[in-house]
């Protein structure tokens, strides 16, 4: 079958022909419909990533498509049901193979399309925004980077939490998408003018961070957390990881937070299992709706690395991918 492979570390990932895959116990092999393209891709051509596997292995953190194959033991899963799945690697596949545990069923209601950009992202703001920061309604949540993968689903689930969303992006058309996520108030940080912690000041401060981006966003942000803030550590997409002083916590009694969503896989599962059943609940219900910027065959894929390296796509990136032959 064929797969998109990484051979070396700083080399360009390429398409290849690999044997298929076949579960074992405890195991599902899904014919994988579309592959969500994440920031952590890039990180992993560079080696960068905290989970990148070793080479030469199969990229794609997250799929959706059908049940193919059930390894010894699995139950609750029948052949030709609809599932997402993280599988931290082996995504960008015509199958792959990803332990029970880390399958959902989905919808009879939701495209494959967007199930496949839906667990990171939305698991990734849902577990920050809910279990770790607490937002509570009413509250103030900037986000930074809110119409990228992770920033424009902690917008929606922001607003869906009854808070009052401040939405920080590049450009007019990247803010009016944060806006129709449900941003109350918009700041360009294209801007040259801009002066993050003054606006944000001038806003009445805010109670929570959520900080995909670092610097040079990242420290303005914190210094105009009001007291007993949360500063929420997301990720890097800008390049410089933020180094705060401890003074500025202190004073204020600020807390920094970070998220890693794979890592509740290992330490709490059921914590991240009950998150994406809310999730799922909240779409079928029509709270949630997620945005895909992009949709690319499996050729393509390439372009949508660059779309996310570049920072020129909004939402998600997602990979079709065709049938076996």
């Amino acid at each position: 079958m064929r797969a998109i492979q990484l051979r070396a570390k700083g080399a360009e990932p390429e398409i290849t022909e690999i044997d298929r895959p076949k579960p074992g116990p405890g195991e599902i092999a899904i014919e994988v419909a579309a592959c969500g393209l994440n920031f952590a891709d890039l990180l992993m051509t560079r080696g960068e990533y905290q989970d990148t596997p070793p080479l030469p292995f199969t990229m794609g953190m997250e799929i959706a498509g059908t049940v193919a194959e059930l390894g010894p033991g699995v139950t609750g899963f029948v052949p030709g049901q609809q599932v997402a799945a993280f599988t931290g690697q082996g995504g960008l596949a015509q199958v792959a193979v990803c332990s029970v545990e880390r399958c959902v069923p989905l919808p009879d209601t939701m495209p494959l399309t967007e199930a496949a950009g839906f667990l990171v992202a939305y698991g990734t703001s849902h577990l920050a925004l809910a279990h770790r920061a607490g937002l509570r309604a009413g509250e103030s949540l900037l986000v930074l980077g809110a119409a990228g993968g992770v920033g424009l689903t902690a917008v929606e689930i922001g607003a869906a939490m009854g808070a009052r969303v401040i939405a920080v992006a590049r450009g007019s058309e990247k803010l009016e998408i944060a806006r129709a996520a449900g941003a109350a108030e918009l700041i360009d940080s294209a801007d040259p003018e801009l002066d993050l912690r003054a606006a944000l000041k001038a806003a009445g401060g805010v109670d929570v961070v959520y900080d995909a981006i670092g610097e040079p966003l990242a420290t303005p942000s914190l210094r105009a957390l009001r007291p007993e803030g949360r500063f929420l550590a997301i990720g890097f997409a800008g390049g410089k990881v933020p180094q705060f002083p401890a003074n500025i916590l202190l004073v204020k009694n600020l807390t920094v937070i970070g998220l890693y969503w794979g890592g509740y896989l290992s330490f709490a599962p059921d914590t991240l299992t009950a998150s994406l059943r809310t999730l799922l609940n909240w779409y079928e219900a029509g709270r949630i709706r997620p945005h895909v910027s992009h949709v690319l065959p499996f050729e393509r894929f390439h372009e949508g690395l660059e779309l996310l390296r570049n920072r020129k796509s909004t939402g998600k990136v997602v990979i079709e991918i065709a049938a076996e032959d």
